[in-house]
């Protein structure tokens, strides 16, 4: 019996919203890649993109712990000879918080050319509107409510 591949008519792409109000930046992080990766759909498959589109919402307030607000850093280089710049945590929650959780959820998916067609069906904003309205998202369950099922 040969092995099941799926086609691109077997994909069906929906689109979930994740609140982040309040939950732990890692744990979310996680929930959100294995949603872009489609690994919680059986069709999965490691070299194909068969994942869903994921909006994430209230991103300024997810929650760090630990002393990670304050010790927590995010480097990037500038190309140049002593151009290593680096912010906390808490400063760039303050300047961009998108991009607080853009990064974490960057750093669960594959280094690739997959990974980064992955990281394209991500859309997060800081406040609670979003302008996706018109593809009818589902809520996707916080890791409370999953725990009560």
């Amino acid at each position: 019996m040969p092995t099941y591949i799926p086609k691109g008519d077997d994909l069906d792409r929906k689109w979930y919203v994740i609140d982040a109000k309040g939950q732990v930046l890692g744990k979310l992080a996680t929930a959100a890649a294995e949603i872009l990766a489609g690994k919680r759909k059986p069709i999965y498959t490691p070299f194909l993109d068969t994942g869903d589109h994921v909006i994430v919402v209230n991103a300024a307030q997810v929650h760090l712990t630990g002393r990670k607000e304050s010790d927590k850093l995010y480097r990037r280089h500038t190309g140049y000879l002593g151009g290593l710049k680096s912010v906390a945590a808490g400063d760039l929650r303050k300047k961009n918080p998108t991009k607080l959780v853009e990064e974490a959820i960057w750093g669960m998916l594959p280094k690739t050319k997959l990974g980064r067609a992955m990281f394209g069906k991500l859309k997060v904003y800081a406040g609670e509107a979003h302008p996706h309205k018109a593809q009818k998202p589902q809520p996707w369950p916080s890791s409370d409510q999953r725990r009560e099922r």
